[in-house]
Order: structure tokens, then sequence, then C-alpha cells
């Protein structure tokens, strides 16, 4: 797997005046990091110091970068995975259905990679990885979509009452059940509108109310 496209997106702090950071090195871990994946390595033997030996490079180069193994495994994952998607903000519907839509294409390429997949089952094994992952990935995600429906509650497409927590799990709720939950489940084209259409028809403000 090449992430030379995407590179890696270090949430580590920057790094001392002096050393600056080099964008090829930090493919170069990342992409050691997943060699070592692809070659059948779990998660829980990958040791800073194997994983700089693969990258060709030492430890310390790898600490100026990452904290640990934690943040520097949430890098691989989010480098691995497809990139977040643009809002184009012209409607809250519109914005949903880009949000869905890259919950879709995760779950096809969850699908088609055994190492993703594998990877995701050993990220569960592992607290520490896990709440990491959750901390820096899936949060902003779902903070993302949680500001989509307030601002559809300002908007006035979205009622009042409804309450953003349990509308965002709604929304988000059925498409990862089937990306997830259910493996054998289809992920069609045209399922992240189907999705959101269908949960506004129950959630949107009523016609001549209020009026």
């Amino acid at each position: 797997m090449t992430l030379a496209d995407s590179g890696p997106r270090s949430t580590a702090p920057a790094p001392a005046r002096g050393r600056p950071r080099s964008e090829a090195v930090e493919i170069a871990i990342v992409e050691g990091v997943m060699k070592l994946l692809e070659d059948g390595v779990p998660l829980a033997e990958l040791s800073i110091e194997r994983i700089a030996r693969t990258a060709g490079v030492g430890k310390a180069t790898i600490y100026r970068r990452w904290n640990g193994k934690e943040e520097l495994f949430v890098d691989v994952m989010r480098a691995a995975e497809p990139p977040d998607p643009e809002l184009p903000g012209t409607s809250m519907r519109d914005d949903l259905v880009v949000l869905l839509e890259s919950l879709r294409q995760r779950g096809l390429m969850n699908r088609s990679s055994a190492i993703l997949h594998n990877v995701y089952a050993q990220m569960k094994s592992s607290p520490r990885i896990w709440d990491a992952y959750h901390t820096n990935v899936v949060n902003p995600r779902r903070e993302l979509g949680r500001e989509v429906l307030r601002r559809g509650q300002r908007n006035g497409e979205l009622r009042a009452d409804v309450d953003i927590e349990l509308a965002n799990d709604m929304f988000t709720g059925p498409m990862l059940l089937r990306a997830i939950l259910r493996p054998d489940a289809e992920l069609p084209e045209g399922l992240a509108e189907q999705l959101v259409d269908t949960v506004l028809a129950g959630l949107g403000p009523v016609p001549g109310a209020g009026t």
C-alpha cells in the first residue's frame, strides 16, 4: 500500500526548533508500519525499534514526531482510510449525504482490504490504541455531524425539539450497522441519500407548524 499521496496527519506536538519535519521521512515511517502489518506482524509486537529498523530511521526520529505507538498507529489508520470529506455547506441534507457517503466508502474499503479489517479487530483488543483512535479520529467526525445538525436547527431544516445526539445516531447508525456489523449487507450507491431522506421525513419541520 502506498501512502505517498495522502501522507500521515500527525497529532503529535511540533518538533523542537532547529529540527524541521520531513514529509518523506514521515511517509517512510507510516509505510514501514503498513509493511509490517501486511507481513502479518500483530500490533502488539510492533515495537518502535522494529518500526524504525523497517523504515530505515532511528528511534529518535520517530519519537520526535509521535509520543508513542498509539499516536503513530492513529496516523497510520488515518493515512490508510479515505480522507475526511469537505462539506458543500449548501444545506443540512447535502452535508449529511456527504458524511454518510464517506462512511459508506470506508465500509467498502474495510471490506476490500484484509489488512484494514485485521487492524481494526486488533485495535479493539488494545484499549490504549482504541481510545487514541476514538479521541483523535472518531470523536471529531461525530462532532462534525453534530455541528451539521445544529446548523440545521438554526436554519429551520431540523425541528428545534430534536435531540442532536440522538439524531446523529439515527443518521449514522444504519450506515455503520451495514458497514461494520453486517458484512453481508449491501452498500449500494445512493444509500446515503436514501438514509438521509428517510430519517429527515420524520425529523424535519412539520409544514404549517407554529403559524
